[in-house]
């Protein structure tokens, strides 16, 4: 039987109760959706200094621990009905919803608290443009010479042979 907490979390079918965390309250332990996750839920635990994300993904238990520095930021993502506050990081998997609500101004007041309290930039996911694709960087098409990549492909040339003649060689 899980322990249920009596913080917040996700709220249970038929609720209209939506994702509200107090950035005043922390340590907060609550669940939050998880498309990977065995039941789709993973379990979070908010602290000032990390984040412990806990799931099971085909049975076993995983732990990762991420300090709240290796995060890039809080943003405000959503459309008009529905907006989140984010904490966001570069592997999508381990972004943290905060809150969840259709009140544009208490998203913008906690928006500033929770960047204030994380010491993390607010993010604004609108302006925000796609990075530029990187180069591949290769390891081993340093070891191959340009020259053999143009070379034609196919059958070597064929030696021509000399019959019925001698053969000098010079020695000394």
């Amino acid at each position: 039987m899980r322990r249920q907490t009596a913080t917040c979390g996700v709220a249970p079918a038929g609720s209209s109760r939506s994702l509200r965390l107090d950035p005043l309250s922390l340590p907060v332990r609550f669940d939050a959706h998880d498309p990977r996750a065995d039941g789709y839920v993973r379990q979070i635990e908010l602290h000032r200094e990390r984040v412990v994300l806990r799931r099971a993904v085909r049975g076993m238990q995983m732990a990762i621990n991420v300090r709240v520095s290796d995060f890039t930021g809080v943003a405000l993502r959503g459309n008009d009905e529905a907006q989140a506050l984010v904490l966001v990081h570069r592997d999508p998997s381990l972004s943290v919803p905060l809150q969840v609500s259709a009140d544009g101004e208490e998203l913008t007041e906690a928006w500033a608290i929770w960047s204030e309290l994380f010491a993390l930039p607010q993010l604004d996911e609108g302006a925000r443009k796609p990075a530029q694709r990187r180069r591949r960087c290769n390891a081993i098409r340093a070891r191959r010479p340009k020259f053999l990549m143009r070379r034609r492909t196919g059958i070597a040339r064929e030696l021509s042979v000399h019959q019925g003649e001698r053969e000098i060689i010079a020695r000394n």
